[in-house]
């Protein structure tokens, strides 16, 4: 199979705006290294590579709609740390030492999470399967440098040795100091400050008129010229002695870096692997966050040269309008076989050049390895060339006019195009004579369309509008515009030519209705019916459009209430099984009562206790034999609904209650009469009941009432006499 080798070219990324998408991108990045690597970024030459690319950035993605996000990837470069690596004899400071523990440790925790997480990121890891865990760097430089940057004592013997004599010298040279400090403060020699630092040493603060009683060596003196700094004779000895250890020390510690960087070194290679990984990630990162910002996705790509892209956005303009809280209007658009070239058409500043750019920019970012904002139905291939011609390319420089540039660009189309060609003008023909330039942009059209080449162009020409209705695999398309306002709609509607509305826009704009009749008249009748033709189509179309919507709209929000219907049945009919299943339970222990009232009955005519604890016996192992074994935990969840559809039920019951209450109240146009006073005798019913009963007790607006079969306690506030109610 021939390898395919794609190329676009600086021009076309420039036209369609693609290096502002990559500093947008950028901006994404958490390193410098990351952010230069993004704005070198161009469209792949290699299938496979891109295809790698996208899924990378995709998988990438999903992390952040999951549980398990990619650890952090951030680190410092170690350019500088990889160039002194290549050179003999040379060592690594403490720094870039540290540099390099925590860029193998970031990498080593990326690795060992995509190991982890395989199932999840199976590319991400495949991607980096490659690339070696060691931890022999980390533990090397963990074994002379503590976690404050410096150079562990236990590092070498000789190192242990020289920094235990620097501190006894230090404690001699402290010892020496205090006497002499001591001994001139004692005679009034020293200042009030008594002592200070000069050279990272300790000096007497001598006043001027005793330096010459203070024996030592001058360090220096205040401005004033007052005091004059001293390190007395009796350190002095110390301070050489201590000059010479520290010397030897930082021989030693060189000693030690030097080692430690000659251990290094054979990891060159690995370690310029894991800066480049890091990279990459970062890259593939920055390109995941501007995906989410977008709601871009990978679309599926197609075997047959064909493209569908569904509610497709221009990113620039997305994120714009964004920031403005304004609304972005995405166009939806196919190219295929049958149809290889669409010519969209219609007035100024409808959204023609814009939805062209949109289709461009998304092809570039796509063959560049960046997702693209489209509906997840969408369908994409590749194209080997992009070819543009947009917008005003006058070059002074080289003494070249709008048409002459044009006409330069025609030329490299005509060599370059075939049928693995996207091609996108703007404006088609413009630049010379409507006549000649259209006849000629018409022949170029035709050239492109027989050498099978796909196409985008927008343009005002009636002849192009016409060979797009002739030819078979070519179409018309028009942006929308409001009829009666002239207002743009911004919506793509294909296989209808657009008008350019010329005199409906100059009459708008208070032309006067006679020049514009003189115009009409200036050019042919039939280029005027044609052109009043398509504007009468167009705004049938709108028309329709608009009706389409309103049928859409209304269809959506009777589903949505058929919804909320079927919603609101299934919670009843849950509902009606709760309170069936309660009601069940309910007669059921009804059912039982019944039994034992008549078998303590007979007990109390008989007294027969065994006769009694038979029949007891059998109506347990009746109600046993209907039972089904279940689990404790199965018994609580049962126990648990049956309380809470209780609950429910009585919830209702309480809301019907005071609904019913508020009836009578509402029913009763007269105040109501004050409640009788209720007293231990008298017999009662609820308000809203039947069940008459007699009052055993009262206690705290309480009383217990006595039915027959059963007692209950009632709030004095729901009774009321039965006499009462007679009356």
């Amino acid at each position: 199979m021939k390898e395919r080798r794609i190329h676009i070219n600086e021009k076309t990324l420039q036209d369609l705006e693609f290096p502002r998408v990559l500093d947008q991108i950028s901006e994404l990045c958490i390193t410098p290294l990351g952010r230069e690597e993004i704005l070198e970024i161009r469209p792949f030459s290699n299938e496979m590579d891109l295809k790698t690319s996208l899924t990378l950035t995709n998988e990438y993605l999903s992390s952040f709609y999951n549980d398990n996000r990619i650890p952090n990837h951030g680190f410092e470069a170690i350019n500088k740390e990889l160039q002194l690596l290549k050179i003999e004899n040379t060592f690594l400071e403490v720094h870039s030492l540290k540099k390099l523990v925590s860029l193998s440790l970031t990498v080593n925790d990326i690795l060992k999470f995509l190991k982890k997480f395989e199932e999840y990121y199976p590319n991400l890891y495949q991607y980096a399967s490659d690339i070696e865990i060691t931890q022999v760097i980390i533990e090397k430089v963990d074994s002379i440098v503590d976690r404050f940057g410096d150079i562990k004592d236990q590092a070498s013997d000789e190192l242990f040795r020289l920094r235990q004599a620097i501190n006894k010298v230090k404690g001699k040279i402290n010892q020496s100091f205090a006497t002499a400090l001591n001994t001139y403060h004692n005679l009034e020699y020293l200042d009030d400050i008594r002592e200070t630092v000069v050279d990272n040493r300790r000096v007497l603060a001598v006043k001027a008129m005793y330096r010459r009683k203070v024996k030592g060596s001058v360090m220096g003196g205040s401005k004033t010229g007052s005091i004059v700094y001293i390190e007395p004779e009796t350190t002095l000895q110390y301070s050489r002695e201590l000059n010479n250890l520290e010397y030897e020390e930082r021989e030693e510690v060189i000693r030690i870096l030097k080692e430690v960087t000659n251990y290094i070194r054979p990891f060159l290679p690995l370690l310029k692997r894991y800066q480049e990984f890091l990279i990459r990630i970062d890259v593939i990162s920055a390109k995941a966050k501007y995906a989410k910002s977008l709601n871009a996705i990978l679309p599926e790509f197609t075997e047959d040269k064909s493209l569908f892209l569904r509610d497709a956005y221009h990113p620039l303009l997305y994120l714009t309008n964004l920031e403005k809280n304004e609304e972005t209007y995405p166009q939806t658009i196919a190219l295929k076989k049958d149809s290889r070239i669409i010519v969209i058409s219609g007035p100024n500043a409808g959204g023609k050049s814009i939805t062209l750019k949109t289709i461009g920019l998304l092809q570039v970012m796509l063959q560049s390895g960046i997702l693209i904002p489209v509906h997840e139905r969408s369908k994409v291939c590749l194209f080997d060339r992009i070819l543009s011609d947009i917008g005003d390319n006058q070059s002074i420089e080289n003494h070249l006019s709008t048409y002459s540039y044009r006409l330069k660009q025609m030329r490299y189309f005509l060599s370059k195009c075939n049928k693995n060609t996207l091609f996108l003008i703007d404006e088609f023909g413009t630049g010379s004579d409507p006549e000649l330039g259209g006849a000629l942009a018409e022949t170029f059209l035709e050239e492109f369309y027989h050498r099978e080449a796909y196409g985008i162009i927008t343009t005002h020409y009636s002849n192009l509008k016409i060979l797009a209705t002739e030819l078979p695999h070519m179409l018309n398309a028009n942006m929308l515009f409001n009829e009666k306002t002239l207002e743009p709609m911004f919506k793509l509607v294909v296989g209808q030519a657009g008008s350019s509305f010329t005199f409906e826009v100059a009459q708008k704009n208070g032309i006067p209705f006679s020049l514009i009749n003189r115009a009409k008249k200036k050019i042919e009748r039939s280029k005027v019916r044609f052109d009043a033709t398509i504007a009468k189509l167009q705004k049938e179309r709108s028309k329709l459009e608009r009706t389409g919507q309103s049928l859409k709209a209304n269809e959506k929000k009777t589903s949505e209430e058929a919804d909320k219907l079927e919603e609101i049945n299934a919670r009843i009919q849950k509902k009606l099984e709760s309170y069936q299943e309660l009601y069940d339970s309910n007669q059921r222990l009804i059912y039982l009562g019944q039994k034992v009232n008549d078998l303590a009955e007979n007990y109390f005519e008989n007294k027969r206790k065994r006769e009694l604890m038979n029949e007891l016996f059998k109506l347990v192992q009746i109600e046993n034999s209907k039972r089904k074994k279940v689990s404790a935990k199965i018994k609580k969840a049962q126990k648990a609904k049956e309380e809470q559809v209780k609950k429910e039920a009585e919830k209702k019951v309480e809301v019907i209650r005071k609904k019913k209450k508020i009836e009578k109240q509402k029913a009763k146009a007269v105040p109501e009469k004050p409640k009788p006073i209720l007293k231990v005798g008298d017999r009662v019913r609820l308000e809203d009941g039947r069940a008459v009963g007699s009052i055993d007790k009262i206690e705290k607006n309480k009383a217990i009432v006595n039915y027959g079969m059963f007692t209950t306690t009632v709030s004095l506030e729901q009774l009321e006499l039965v006499e009462a109610v007679k009356k």
